[in-house]
């Protein structure tokens, strides 16, 4: 399948892409591209000093460059800014980088060429996968450069696997390096492309988490003999939220018909929150969610160079501006971070409970013989530490300082760091989830032959033991956590019937 971008793209067009599909531009937008490129050609031949163009960078705005250095100012503004450090970023999110650069270079604002733009969407197609570090920006830039690199025959990439230097990987899928002209280098650095990339692929996976998440609390509720009319719709309705009516739709569909719940009516005069208030806090997830799917859409459907150029060849317009600043989308990614964050910790709450004898009415820790076997008794240990951890994380990066460029950039709005470590929270979270339905099939197991379950978690339940069988002390724990994480992280949970 392939994305075309005609005005815009979404989301979830990057997220498809960054899965695999490729990215194609439609007539109109292969004419934006030519025509913000004439545009710069005409600004360079007028001599008028233009940031970026005939300028230097940041603190060195105010000095001018001459024609003849025009592109060995764009190739080194690649070079200089290519110093990211740590880990490589996974090729899922290198190709949703990518796929928003070229979202915003088909606004027809920036001013590069078309051979850039057909680059990288061969980079897409063939699968050529830059080695882009993943920390060192404070804003946009060092990620950036570290995929620009390639472009110009430096850097290093993955094609088909295989880690090659930038002049070898254009090879591999027929290209030859770029020679850059002016405010090339400027653009392929500048921009959000890169926080607005890693948060489109947070959403797709949070998007998914957040349905696992319904679905595992509704198998962890019947099996705790839930008062279930507590999520009644009327009752619901009281707090209104598109989220939580949403939550609590999907909890009673799961849990229709179960002899569990049935069995368990007035057993207690109420649940512990953990219990009785998924719809608030997993509906507040999903409103948060959902703003922050509109921040990304917007910023998709935004202009992020500086400067941005306009006009026409005859008329060029060279407007130097802050829309590489992204302070909403900062916010939206700490914000649904501290969503998942939240929402994590109750499910290592819920999972506590159908460990812990003191409250669960099950075999202590779900051990089939306590004492000689401890169960589940460790993972729960397990599910607290990540769940600690993402506590930490939740912290915002947004409100973080700094000072660069000589203080010139004295403000920053951290929208990178932000998406990485919503990147990390939703990793830990798949985790606490799969801890938690681990817990909750073990603990149906047990209620087998108590009543019969619900077939919204009976589907549940049979699709976590097609993954790991019933546990009995009898193999390491890791290896199931991971098996049921890789479950929730790709595929999406089975549909209520």
């Amino acid at each position: 399948m392939t994305v075309t971008i005609d005005t815009r793209i979404g989301w979830r067009d990057v997220a498809r892409v960054a899965a695999g599909e490729t990215l194609a531009l439609s007539p109109a937008a292969w004419a934006r591209v030519d025509n913000a490129s004439h545009i710069v050609e005409r600004i360079v031949e007028m001599g008028v000093r233009a940031y970026g163009i005939n300028t230097g960078v940041g603190a060195l705005s105010d000095t001018v460059v001459d024609r003849h250095s025009l592109s060995r100012l764009s190739r080194n503004i690649i070079l200089s800014h290519a110093c990211g450090v740590g880990e490589l970023l996974a090729a899922r999110e290198v190709r949703a980088i990518i796929a928003a650069q070229i979202a915003n270079f088909a606004h027809g604002h920036s001013g590069v060429r078309a051979d850039i733009v057909r680059h990288l969407t061969t980079f897409l197609e063939h699968d050529c996968v830059p080695d882009i570090p993943s920390k060192g920006s404070a804003g946009y830039l060092t990620h950036n450069a570290h995929s620009a690199l390639v472009l110009i025959g430096e850097g290093s990439a993955q094609v088909a696997g295989k880690r090659m230097n930038g002049r070898e990987a254009l090879s591999a899928i027929g290209l030859a390096p770029l020679v850059l002209g002016a405010k090339e280098g400027l653009s392929l650095v500048n921009g959000t492309a890169c926080a607005t990339g890693l948060a489109s692929v947070a959403l797709a996976r949070a998007s998914r988490l957040l349905d696992w998440a319904d679905a595992v609390a509704a198998l962890t509720l019947e099996a705790s003999g839930c008062q279930v009319a507590a999520f009644d719709e009327a009752v619901l309705a009281l707090r209104p939220s598109r989220g939580i009516a949403h939550v609590g739709a999907s909890l009673r569909r799961r849990l229709d018909g179960s002899a569990l719940v049935a069995a368990a009516l007035g057993k207690r005069t109420q649940d512990a929150l953990s219990l009785r208030s998924i719809p608030h806090a997993h509906g507040a997830a999903r409103d948060v969610f959902d703003n922050a799917s509109d921040v990304v859409d917007r910023e998709l459907a935004s202009v992020t160079d500086n400067p941005a150029v306009s006009g026409t060849p005859e008329n060029p317009i060279v407007s130097s501006e802050a829309h590489a600043v992204a302070p909403a989308l900062a916010q939206a990614s700490d914000s649904l971070a501290i969503a998942i964050a939240q929402i994590s910790a109750m499910s290592e709450r819920r999972m506590d409970r159908l460990v812990n004898p003191l409250v669960s009415g099950l075999p202590p820790f779900l051990a089939s013989d306590a004492g000689s076997n401890s169960g589940f008794m460790i993972a729960q240990y397990t599910a607290a530490a990540l769940s600690n951890e993402n506590r930490r994380l939740a912290a915002p990066a947004s409100t973080d300082g700094g000072l660069t460029s000589g203080l010139q950039e004295d403000f920053l709005a951290h929208p990178t760091a932000a998406a990485n470590k919503l990147l990390s929270v939703i990793d830990n979270a798949e985790y606490i989830v799969a801890i938690e339905l681990m817990a909750a099939a073990q603990a149906h197991d047990f209620l087998a032959s108590t009543a019969e379950r619900a077939k919204g978690t009976d589907a549940i339940h049979h699709g976590v033991r097609q993954v790991v069988p019933h546990y009995g002390d009898d193999r390491p724990l890791a290896g199931d956590i991971e098996a049921v994480r890789t479950l929730i992280r790709n595929e999406a949970p089975p549909a209520v019937r």
